[in-house]
């Protein structure tokens, strides 16, 4: 970098990259790549470009640093960093989460339910509920090295062991580990190179978990039974195409053990009685070429067993059908294909379904009990994001749920299914600034707009901007936008966003 002086300032001119011309084939097509050399992380070269880069941002913006310093202690100051998830019931423990100020990674930790509790135990101040657990630390587990990650976190049906796994080296190839939560001891089952995602047989004697090849692709589903050396674990599923990623779990009633497999385009399932952890899976509907779909299992009023299909048979935006245990291929309507909804995911319970659809670009939640009735969950901003939350409790009448706009911080609802009442349990704090400025969302407009892309296709634009902003396009604006995949954008709220907008900017 150099600075070229112009009166009583200081013109950088950015760093240049060598070009090295780099030629690779891929499927018979030659591809030059001029910068491939700055792949190499430790060259030294690729390092001083780097140093080059970040110092020429410095002198670009070296006046903008007092701002950037006023804007980072507003940003820390709305931030409050003590907190505590809202617990979510499973069996007869209350389970969650809680970070505490000046340490990095997150306490897991349970407290027993009481016949008192009317609802989940929480703090005003998010600290350490009575009588806690504390399952995991991850700051003990860390301790002074400089990465940790938690990856698999997964109780026992009967509450009593914990397997979790541990990532040091940010490989995304985790450790395995097993804990007594009655006596705190850890067992001495290591199982080493597992991946995300695990799944406890119906009596926990036995653990469901993936790993993966040498491209990182998960692959593999092990069973691995306690008490038992690593090495005896069995390979109970193995996807030789590569277009497949792997993935183990149990579904919410912890009747069925389910293997999935999923490419871009196709996707496959395979159930086994969690009561039989020794038995052989088996496919509920063989793999065809776009045929995309995820099963549930519920017991119906009258003791049946079915599976909950979600699918896009002839149904480009998914379709809900219901199948015999008997025979899962036989599916049977329950929602039928709209082309203006969008079916994303179902939840199942004792006496209701709740799914997660998507309709005019923005998300909800639909309620279908036992008794045939059906309602959809209804919410009063124009532009928000509701989500399922944790909801492990398969006899719970309440259901969690996450809900967030571009000006209502994170929200977590309990919604009672037969009544249709929502309970604010939490939403996320938004502390004053040191001026003693409080966050109002009032001070706060949000509205939607739509574009209409080349093809005719609607486009939804959500916006947020001080109230008083003008809308003559003189304003600043930001906007952020992404198209990939079928990944929406959908509104969130931000904290930094915030002290843009206090300076007049407007965000879509």
């Amino acid at each position: 970098m150099t600075l070229n002086p112009t009166g009583n300032e200081a013109v950088a001119t950015p760093p240049a990259a060598r070009r090295i011309p780099a030629e690779r084939t891929f499927h018979g097509d030659a591809v030059v790549d001029e910068f491939a050399w700055l792949a190499a992380k430790e060259n030294p070269e690729t390092i001083a470009f780097l140093e080059a880069e970040n110092a020429y941002t410095a002198a670009m913006t070296a006046d903008q640093e007092a701002l950037r310093g006023v804007i980072f202690e507003e940003i820390r100051a709305r931030t409050q960093e003590t907190d505590l998830s809202v617990p979510s019931r499973k069996g007869g423990w209350w389970y969650y989460s809680r970070t505490v100020e000046g340490k990095q990674y997150s306490l897991q930790c349970r407290r027993a339910v009481r016949p008192d509790d009317a609802g989940p135990p929480m703090t005003e101040e998010g600290g350490p509920l009575d009588g806690e657990e504390v399952l995991l630390d991850g700051n003990e587990l860390a301790g002074d090295g400089q990465f940790f990650s938690l990856g698999a976190f997964d109780v026992s049906p009967d509450s009593r062991l914990l397997a979790y796994s541990t990532d040091f080296a940010g490989s995304e190839r985790f450790t395995m580990r097993f804990k007594d939560l009655v006596s705190g001891e850890t067992a001495p089952d290591e199982i080493p190179d597992t991946f995300y995602g695990s799944a406890w047989s119906a009596d926990g004697s036995a653990l469901f978990y993936v790993t993966v090849d040498q491209a990182w692709r998960p692959y593999r589903v092990w069973r691995h039974l306690m008490g038992t050396p690593a090495s005896d674990d069995v390979i109970v599923f193995e996807e030789p195409d590569e277009r497949f990623w792997v993935g183990v779990g149990l579904t919410r009633s912890e009747r069925f053990l389910v293997i999935s497999a999923s490419s871009k385009l196709t996707s496959e399932a395979w159930l086994l009685d969690a009561t039989t952890p020794t038995g052989d899976f088996t496919v509920v509907t063989p793999r065809r070429q776009g045929l995309e779909y995820e099963v549930e299992h519920q017991v119906t009023a009258d003791g049946t067993d079915r599976l909950l299909i979600l699918h896009n048979d002839q149904a480009e935006n998914f379709e809900l059908a219901e199948a015999p245990l008997t025979d899962p291929s036989a599916w049977t309507p329950l929602i039928r294909h709209s082309p203006g909804v969008r079916l994303l995911g179902v939840d199942a319970f004792a006496d209701h379904l709740v799914v997660h659809l998507r309709r005019d670009g923005l998300t909800g939640l639909l309620v279908l009990r036992s008794d045939g009735s059906a309602r959809e969950i209804d919410f009063p901003e124009p532009v928000y994001r509701v989500m399922p939350g944790a909801n492990p409790e398969y006899h719970s009448r309440a259901y969690r749920l996450g809900y967030v706009s571009l000006v209502t911080p994170d929200s977590v609802y309990d919604y009672d299914t037969e009544t249709g009442e929502l309970t604010l349990l939490r939403r996320r704090p938004v502390l004053p600034l040191p001026s003693g400025a409080e966050y109002d969302p009032a001070d706060y407009e949000q509205y939607r707009e739509w574009a209409t892309a080349r093809d005719g296709t609607r486009i939804p634009i959500s916006l947020v901007c001080r109230k008083g902003t003008p809308r003559d396009g003189s304003a600043p604006f930001l906007l952020y936008g992404y198209g990939s995949y079928e990944i929406s954008a959908d509104p969130g709220f931000s904290i930094p966003r915030l002290s843009l907008l206090d300076r007049g900017f407007a965000y879509a």
